[in-house]
């Protein structure tokens, strides 16, 4: 077997900074830190590799902090998400402890960018814990989306849909405790009786992905179309994402939370509005605060403005 021998130098390049392993004050504050969810849900991180800083270490390849300055950390990483560099995102990991619904863990596992271990009932009892909506998150079927929600259910409605939820779920569970009695006269394979258990259920699971993929799962699940029960838990890893990497949730909600996707006829439409824009009022088309000269003139060319600016100042 080869030995591994230490060396100081990397061909002819000696290293005079160490590769420091970053660390993030919020994340390690909140390790292990239960953060409840729905009646019987939570949210824990486990574990985490890398921040900001490794999204920048990745682009330049470089070795311990990169740039000195955070202004340049900060402008590289808006440029990267801006133009869909994804695999500087995929250097930084976080793992979490989730508790949820089965049949919102069914709708989660759709996302098929991470590494899951998920409770196992085959070798363990489930637990006697389901989801019950609160009467507010009870809606009948939406008119126009055949996934969604309509009008909330009127207060007897709703006491009767809760009581019809929990009534199942309870005589399911008892049914399923008689069947792996292990002392009763059946003793079925818990592999088997555990599907008689409904779809409220909990679950639970170890939940890795990294920051690229987690920032495509949080853009579906915390749009307002996502289903009420997996966009509750998405807003928690947001707010867990911006305490751990606050530049790239700043870019991230800049450049696809609030962005907008157009199409060519769309793109076509606001290219002949900006032109009459230019040609009445020129100044509406200053740069924003906040946005780079960089920036401002890839808006410029986007639209074929080049006309009327040279170097990013107008003509």
């Amino acid at each position: 077997m080869t030995k591994l021998v230490p060396s100081k130098k990397i061909g002819e390049h000696v290293i005079t900074q160490p590769i420091e392993r970053p660390s993030n004050d919020f994340l390690n504050s909140i390790l292990g830190v239960q953060f409840d969810v729905l009646d019987h849900g939570f949210v824990r991180v486990v574990d985490y590799m890398g921040s900001d800083t490794s999204v920048v270490q990745a682009a330049r390849t470089s070795y311990g902090k990169g740039t000195k300055q955070i202004s340049q950390d900060k402008g590289l990483i808006r440029y990267l998400l801006r133009h869909r560099h994804t695999s500087c995102f995929e250097m930084a990991e976080i793992k979490f402890h989730i508790k949820l619904p089965i049949f919102i863990a069914r709708q989660w596992i759709r996302h098929r960018t991470a590494n899951v271990n998920e409770y196992s009932a085959r070798y363990s009892l489930m637990e006697e814990e389901f989801y019950i909506p609160e009467p507010e998150n009870l809606a009948v079927q939406s008119t126009d989306n055949k996934q969604g929600r309509g009008d909330v259910l009127t207060t007897e409605q709703a006491q009767r849909v809760r009581q019809i939820l929990i009534d199942d779920a309870e005589r399911c569970y008892k049914d399923y405790s008689e069947m792996v009695d292990e002392e009763g006269d059946i003793r079925l394979a818990r592999e088997l009786a555990r599907i008689n258990l409904t779809l409220n259920s909990y679950t639970q699971w170890y939940w890795k992905i990294d920051l690229h993929n987690l920032l495509h799962f949080l853009t579906l699940r915390i749009d307002s179309h996502a289903q009420y029960e997996i966009r509750i838990y998405a807003e928690i890893l947001g707010e867990i994402l911006k305490g751990w990497c606050p530049i790239v949730y700043d870019a991230w909600m800049d450049y696809r939370v609030h962005a907008l996707e157009l199409s060519a006829q769309h793109v076509n439409m606001l290219k002949k509005a900006l032109l009459f824009v230019m040609s009445e009022k020129p100044e509406l088309l200053d740069s924003p605060k906040g946005m780079s000269k960089r920036e401002h003139m890839e808006f410029i060319n986007k639209f074929e403005l080049e006309d009327y600016f040279i170097d990013g100042e107008k003509k």
